[in-house]
């Protein structure tokens, strides 16, 4: 494996121009040909400016952490996809995430159908209530067909009626299949890509480490050895208490994705029934058994539904 630069023994250079014979030393002169000089003036340094060079050089030193951590990641990385370096895995933990990602992207499409199947039920409201409207209108033009225009108009009331509880259901319903995929789902995924790069860094630094073991020991690797060590020893922590996390949250996520989509699938199969059998009664008990509120009748107030 072809191994980067020791990033332990980077060293800084300096600016200004030296060395010998480059013909980069300027002399500072006097007037010309005075071969004299200038007197330096010695600026006194107030607490202000130990401050500011005491917040720059800790800046410095992040950006350099940075610098090495992302140098000996981006190196692990390569290593693993051209199959130079090793990885740990967990086996169990990564079927998990890998079933949690698949659930995730099959939750997806279902709320994309029910917000499409709101859609549609939404749009059949609006035209049951347009055609209601115009059959009770001819029903008072129309005396010879009166009674036909009278029952034709209170049934699409009564469809639209029964529609708009439905609608209530099937939006109950698409809301929390939303708050399970974007939220719920989506925290747990938010600690596995923690994990996921508390994973790479911890082998990153594993291997820096057993790279350094292989070599000579003198005072300087003696040194080297022993900082690389501790630093391997804190991100093999950190690596262990991720890993614990996902471990934890995936189980609390699978218990409550269970308790969520129990009550949801008995909900939307309980209102879907009972609309297409007519049965008004049952629809209504539906909504009343998951505390789903309409409008109640001579409200002046709009429903949910108008305000759309």
């Amino acid at each position: 494996m072809v191994s980067g630069p020791n990033l332990n023994e980077t060293s800084i250079v300096s600016g200004g121009y030296g060395g010998s014979g480059d013909g980069l030393i300027p002399t500072e002169l006097g007037p010309l040909g005075s071969g004299r000089h200038p007197s330096h003036s010695t600026t006194p340094v107030g607490p202000g400016d130990e401050v500011a060079r005491g917040i720059a050089g800790e800046k410095f030193d992040i950006v350099k952490k940075w610098g090495i951590n992302t140098y000996k990641c981006t190196k692990q990385l390569l290593s693993e996809r051209f199959g130079r370096g090793s990885r740990t895995v967990d086996l169990e933990l990564e079927l998990q995430i890998e079933l949690l990602r698949e659930t995730k992207r099959k939750y997806e499409s279902v709320l994309q159908l029910g917000r499409a199947l709101t859609a549609h039920l939404y749009s059949l409201l609006q035209t049951q209530h347009a055609l209601g409207d115009a059959f009770a209108d001819l029903s008072q033009k129309s005396p010879e067909l009166q009674e036909e225009f009278g029952y034709n108009a209170e049934t699409q009331k009564l469809l639209c009626k029964n529609g708009e509880t439905l609608l209530g259901a099937v939006n109950f319903f698409v809301s929390s299949i939303n708050t399970l995929v974007t939220k719920t789902m989506e925290d747990t995924l938010m600690t596995v890509k923690q994990y996921e790069a508390a994973r790479l860094e911890y082998d990153a630094y594993r291997t820096d480490l057993e790279e350094l073991s292989l070599g000579p020991r003198d005072a300087g690797t003696r040194g080297r050895l022993e900082s690389a060590q501790a630093t391997f020893q804190a991100h093999r922590d950190k690596y262990e208490k991720l890993r614990g996390d996902v471990a934890i949250k995936l189980k609390f996520l699978e218990e409550n994705k269970i308790k969520v989509m129990h009550k949801q699938l008995l909900l939307f199969h309980n209102a879907v029934s009972a609309y297409f059998a007519g049965n008004q009664k049952q629809l209504e008990q539906t909504l009343q058994q998951f505390n789903i509120k309409l409008r109640p009748p001579g409200a002046e107030k709009p429903s949910w539904l108008e305000e759309q």
